[in-house]
């Protein structure tokens, strides 16, 4: 079995201003006087802050991403952030089809494939979301509608570039409630056979594929032990240092 070296990566969402960094700053403090991390650490904070998270979290490790791109490099796209300009504010990832951008914003699969295409043409690493709703899951439809989503979000290039996948059933995202660890492992196991089916084994086995939704740190050793559960995109347990710190230190 190939060794993944794990990720946690943190999506402060839309939350946080430059006080916040103060977070930034205890968290370093842990990860540098505490045992050293087993986990790659990313944080993706609001646009406004990736260069000073950036800027600050280097000297401990902690890498900045970005929480969405533009597809286009740049343009008259008033609001919007492109991949390069994340990579100009030192951001080394970028999430990209997190749902909460698919149901608020019409994201399609092809709007996504599109950004992680940009992403890796600026040198970024894509985080690809995927996750099924309540109702498919009672539907029974939970790894077909996963494995439309990865054939259509993920780009060709993924076979030649790093990317990884981030399974957020929408249904367990800022709830609480989490998928049992059978259908975990399940799903995870499902999502690295569709990899390894479609970018053979050697690439499909070496792409990390994180858990997300509701991973908070009274759960994180646990749903991080899972087979093919390679780290975790965390919400709101990546606002505070202490609680992010505790899932970094679960793996």
């Amino acid at each position: 079995m190939t060794t993944i070296s794990p990720l946690i990566a943190g999506n402060w969402k839309m939350n946080g201003v430059s006080q916040s960094l103060d977070e930034l700053t205890e968290l370093a403090h842990l990860l540098t006087t505490g045992e050293a991390p087993r986990a790659v650490v990313v944080i993706c904070p609001p646009a406004t802050l990736v260069a000073a998270v950036a800027a600050q979290g280097a000297s401990s490790g902690i890498m900045a991403g970005g929480q969405d791109c533009h597809a286009n490099a740049s343009g008259a796209h008033t609001g919007d952030v492109s991949a390069y300009m994340l990579a100009d504010a030192g951001a080394q990832f970028v999430i990209v089809g997190h749902s909460e951008r698919r149901a608020d914003h019409g994201e399609t699969d092809d709007h996504v494939r599109a950004k992680a295409e940009a992403a890796i043409g600026a040198g970024l690493k894509p985080i690809i979301c995927v996750g099924e709703t309540e109702a498919q899951r009672d539907a029974g439809e939970a790894e077909s509608v996963v494995a439309a989503q990865l054939a259509a979000s993920i780009p060709d290039a993924a076979g030649q570039h790093e990317v990884i996948i981030a399974y957020e059933p929408i249904w367990a995202i800022g709830t609480g409630r989490t998928p049992s660890n059978d259908d975990i492992a399940q799903m995870h196991a499902s999502i690295r056979a569709r990899l390894v089916d479609r970018f053979g084994a050697e690439k499909g086995n070496t792409l990390r594929i994180l858990y997300g939704g509701s991973l908070k740190p009274q759960n994180a050793r646990e749903i991080l032990a899972v087979e093919n559960v390679n780290g975790g995109l965390v919400g709101g347990a990546s606002l505070l240092a202490k609680d992010f710190y505790t899932i970094i230190s679960a793996v």
